[in-house]
């Protein structure tokens, strides 16, 4: 359930082809800004406004004045953008996203109805269709002895080769409110995770992560 065809539904992304090329989809960290690029260069531009070089928003998107976006981006169809978010750069948002207040984006694939809404912080992550990160909730991308990050898993760790990578969030994945969501974290599709938990493990699919060594299957 690791895998990247196992976590999301490809079909919710702009990034599916790309996606698929990888086995893991935290191989694919490294490519999102030339991704976003080259994609731009596809987008029908009777749908979309250039807002600055490679920063791609729909029309119908809805971005707040006090929003600031770095290149390269794009925000796709009816997606919400809110007061003070901070889009650093290397954010593909698909259609119907919300983006919220001080919620910062840094490196990331957001799947179509994606939320974000409150106080997030979101860096080197892919979040799957229909996941959503409850107010306060974060994904912490380096570790702090600043070492190589591994996915740890009941099998053993898989070593990524990064330095940076915060967390793979499946398919209808919630996040609790005030959770950290630790380097290397995967969560299955359609999982749980308490509010004010702190994850550091794979969270299989279709689970409720209570605490570390108490997670339940869902019914």
């Amino acid at each position: 359930m690791l895998k990247t065809k196992e976590l999301f539904d490809l079909s919710h992304t702009l990034a599916g082809d790309y996606l698929a090329k990888h086995e893991f989809p935290w191989q694919s960290l490294s490519g999102i800004k030339g991704l976003i690029i080259s994609l731009g260069k596809t987008l029908d531009m009777s749908e979309y406004v250039l807002c600055g070089e490679n920063i791609f928003i729909h029309k119908t998107a809805v971005v707040a004045s006090t929003a600031f976006i770095a290149s390269p981006c794009i925000i796709g169809k009816n997606s919400e953008i809110r007061h003070c978010a901070f889009i650093r750069g290397s954010a593909l948002i698909g259609e119907n996203c919300v983006v919220g207040n001080s919620t910062e984006l840094k490196n990331v694939i957001l799947f179509d109805n994606v939320q974000t809404p409150h106080y997030n912080y979101v860096g080197d992550s892919i979040l799957g269709y229909k996941a959503h990160m409850g107010a306060g909730s974060i994904t912490s991308n380096v570790k702090s002895d600043k070492t190589l990050t591994t996915v740890k898993t009941p099998e053993g760790p898989i070593e990524t080769g990064l330095k940076k990578f915060g967390a793979m969030l499946g398919d209808e994945v919630e996040v609790g409110c005030g959770s950290v969501l630790n380097p290397g974290t995967v969560v299955g599709r359609n999982s749980n995770i308490y509010p004010l938990s702190m994850v550091r493990e794979f969270v299989p699919a279709n689970s409720i992560y209570k605490k570390r060594g108490e997670v339940a299957e869902k019914y």
